[in-house]
């Protein structure tokens, strides 16, 4: 029988195993997570290392096998059931889970996302490619939100838009490793009025000017996304303004860098430069004091109306049942104490390293 302080040890090491998965995958994210405060920082780590895990096990499935989707299912009913399959992603979002009361359809609706690239989804309008965009990443904004406080809509929809445009960048960041792939995330209502053939394109994919053209409508896209999301920072909690104004700014910089390029993202892969990247970090740290949120309420993305209304509807039943986002119960506190455990620990790691 496990002891509390074996608990507190395997949280511990759980966060510690989906760190290192994070500094494999997002450098952007691990970037700007660095100036997340403690208290959000572990469980974004947590909520980053499940839906990474997640996309890979879908991506490494055969086309047609549906398995994949299947055990993630299953995987979420157990961790909403606080009986998470034995996978250090699984613990450590289920702490995260139980804590902040993560809505389940934001979930959900990334796993969506997940079915339709395993589905081979064909996307004909830009409406299509801001839908999957919704599933698969603004859906993660949303979850961000949450776990950091605000539960109103407005904040909400600019976090899942903030989600949406950085999914536009990757798609116009990746046309090249997508096409390798298979894959093609660009509207072809674009490509065909720039004059492509989308299938034909696919068993040869080259870069032209016409194809360039279609890339910078959707860095135009994304630009306007990143615009309208910015300003919710301004009613995020003052401690987490500047790591997700960081992590927007870097993002939007992927999108002025492949601008630098020629617009080329087939023969090679947009990348910002550390020292680029540090400059943004600082810049962020100055700017989130002066955002402000428009007097005037902003409509959302259509594409994400759903995540914003599902959470609206689970925020009204906890505030009518009277529940607590954060109980005073022996469980929260015994993950709170392993959330600080988990940052002393890193801290200890890094004053090692430094020495």
């Amino acid at each position: 029988m496990f002891t509390e302080t074996t608990e507190r040890a395997q949280g511990a090491a759980d966060l510690q195993a989906c760190v290192a998965m994070m500094k494999g995958g997002s450098r952007t994210f691990f970037a700007a997570s660095r100036l997340l405060p403690p208290r959000v920082r572990a469980a974004a780590i947590a909520l980053y290392a499940f839906c990474r895990v997640a996309d890979d096990l879908v991506d490494q499935a055969e086309p047609g096998d549906v398995r994949p989707l299947q055990l993630l299912g299953e995987r979420l009913d157990a961790i909403y059931g606080g009986t998470p399959h034995d996978h250090v992603e699984d613990h450590a979002l289920s702490l995260v889970v139980q804590q902040y009361a993560l809505p389940r359809h934001l979930l959900d609706a990334l796993i969506e996302g997940f079915a339709w690239d395993a589905a081979g989804r064909e996307y004909s309008s830009i409406e299509d490619v801001m839908a999957y965009g919704a599933r698969v990443a603004g859906s993660v904004g949303a979850m961000m939100c949450w776990i950091m406080g605000p539960r109103d809509e407005a904040t909400l929809a600019r976090a899942c838009e903030l989600g949406v445009a950085m999914q536009l960048t990757n798609i116009a960041r990746d046309v090249g490793a997508d096409a390798a792939l298979g894959r093609i995330y660009l509207p072809r209502q674009w490509l065909q009025a720039a004059g492509i053939d989308a299938t034909a394109w696919l068993r040869a994919p080259q870069f032209s000017p016409a194809l360039g053209s279609v890339v910078e409508r959707l860095l135009q896209q994304a630009d306007q996304l990143y615009a309208q999301g910015q300003t919710g920072i301004a009613t995020l909690p003052p401690d987490c303004r500047a790591a997700i104004l960081a992590a927007s700014l870097i993002y939007a910089e992927i999108g002025q860098q492949l601008r630098r390029e020629g617009l080329d993202s087939v023969s090679q892969r947009t990348v910002v430069s550390t020292a680029r990247k540090l400059v943004l970090l600082a810049s962020a740290w100055t700017q989130s004091r002066f955002i402000h949120m428009p007097a005037q309420g902003l409509a959302p993305l259509t594409a994400i109306e759903g995540l914003v209304q599902g959470c609206r509807a689970q925020a009204a039943r906890a505030e009518h049942a009277g529940e607590s986002w954060f109980p005073n119960r022996a469980m929260p506190q015994r993950v709170a104490w392993m959330l600080d455990l988990f940052e002393r620990r890193e801290h200890e790691r890094l004053a090692r390293r430094a020495r």
